[in-house]
């Protein structure tokens, strides 16, 4: 897809506070460390508009970002690190929901997993709620460039085993991206893309 403009709208720090849902909206999900403002990064052609942070759990806030004036990207706060103090880390599960709860434009989530590692139990919460939710999951397996290359359908096949909530996933539903390659990219724009248009 050609990005002709993206632009950050607002960043909503309690429920309630989200823009008007006026345009269709991509929901990006996935556990603090794990890649997901490179890859909004990558997907946009622009490198500093969602924040990258050394430190994860930074982002706590919801932040949303019109593409092409036509539709939004929405940046949930990453969870599952253990750094982050509890008393911030009870505020985005009411936070989350309470996104999806008011939210008739979502049109699919992307969950976005380390290709390095198993799927935890975060990432199996999130995807049993969406599956109960019916809101449409597009996973995506980032750091793709972090392992060797004969290594990466191993890892596929491994993470589609590993039994991802109450989803049954064939290997080829899983999307392999690497925001320093390229990598999946134009196959996460056409599922993007799919989802946007229904």
């Amino acid at each position: 897809m050609k990005i002709l403009s993206a632009e950050f709208v607002t960043a909503a720090h309690a429920p309630g506070r989200y823009p008007p849902p006026a345009l269709p909206e991509i929901v990006f999900a996935g556990r603090s460390n794990v890649g997901k403002s490179s890859l909004l990064n990558a997907l946009l052609g622009r490198k500093g508009l969602a924040r990258t942070s050394g430190t994860p759990g930074r982002t706590q806030a919801i932040q949303f970002y019109r593409v092409n004036g036509k539709f939004l990207f929405v940046d949930l706060p990453g969870y599952g690190y253990a750094q982050v103090p509890e008393a911030i880390r009870r505020t985005w599960r009411p936070l989350v929901e309470g996104y999806f709860s008011d939210r008739p434009v979502v049109r699919a989530t992307v969950v976005i997993l380390d290709i390095r590692r198993d799927p935890g139990e975060d990432d199996l919460r999130l995807l049993q709620y969406l599956a109960h939710a019916r809101i449409p999951a597009i996973l995506v397996l980032t750091k793709a460039d972090k392992i060797a290359r004969g290594r990466i359908q191993a890892r596929v096949a491994a993470i589609a085993r590993a039994g991802l909530g109450e989803l049954t996933l064939p290997e080829g539903d899983l999307i392999v991206f690497s925001s320093t390659t390229g990598l999946g990219k134009s196959a996460l724009w056409r599922r993007i893309r799919e989802a946007i248009e229904g």
